[in-house]
């Protein structure tokens, strides 16, 4: 689903008026028929279109994150998924004041980058990744981000997906690694576990052979697996939200 689909932004314009404009074909903004609301509404949705169509034409999906309710963010993800940044982090514990990030793996268009504490995981190296249209993490409104942004004195504004709320609209719950076998996401190592990360990254200290490698390659396959997840997520969300209203006579 695209944000070209959506009137739900608008001012006025809740679920229910949106899916009536669906059912009257109006499942575009090209295809908006001002008659078909009140005079207050049509003004709101005409001003929203065309600027909406300027700041899609800039790439401005702050914008976006911003007139979106929380809920329907997912509704960006086809538009900006090609630049999005789908990222994971590794911690000593679920503290933000007492405990370290220790691993985040970046994945975007295609390329993974992970930043190591003690190496190369910096405040600037954090917020240039962080730099992007979208981001997309699973648990991260409520995690990743809060403890990045605490750990390293930064203020991440970019539109983000949760992708855990959209799973749960799917009736996709658990953790991350527990979706991915729901839904056929495969790993590489699926005997490691978030408690398995905080004793590699120990044992690391401690200078055990390999076990830097094998942190850094879980937490990789968990930034990774999030655009495939993702992908998913936004397909059945497509369907269950829109292509089932649009079909209805």
């Amino acid at each position: 689903m695209r944000i070209e689909n959506s009137f739900i932004p608008v001012r006025g314009v809740g679920e229910a008026t949106e899916r009536k404009l669906w059912q009257q074909g109006v499942t575009h903004w090209d295809e908006f028929d001002p008659s078909l609301v009140g005079p207050t509404t049509a003004e709101r949705i005409e001003t929203f279109i065309e600027e909406g169509w300027r700041h899609l034409d800039s790439g401005n999906a702050r914008f976006f994150g911003e007139q979106f309710p929380g809920s329907e963010a997912w509704r960006l993800y086809e538009n900006f998924c090609d630049d999005a940044v789908f990222f994971d982090i590794e911690t000593t514990g679920l503290s933000a004041s007492r405990d370290q990030v220790t691993t985040v793996s970046f994945h975007q268009d295609g390329d993974t980058t992970t930043l190591v504490a003690g190496d190369d995981l910096t405040r600037e190296a954090v917020a240039r990744q962080l730099d992007a249209p979208l981001l997309v993490t699973f648990n991260g409104a409520s995690f990743d981000v809060p403890f990045l942004e605490q750990s390293f004195d930064l203020d991440v504004d970019a539109p983000h997906v949760d992708a855990m709320y959209p799973c749960k609209r799917l009736d996709l719950t658990g953790g991350l690694k527990a979706i991915e076998g729901d839904i056929g996401i495969e790993r590489d190592r699926p005997d490691i576990s978030g408690r398995d990360a905080v004793r590699l990254w120990h044992e690391h200290e401690r200078g055990v052979d390999g076990a830097l490698e094998t942190l850094v390659s879980y937490n990789r396959e968990d930034a990774v697996h999030l655009r495939e997840l993702m992908d998913h997520v936004a397909d059945q969300l497509h369907e269950q939200v829109f292509e089932t209203v649009c079909r209805r006579e």
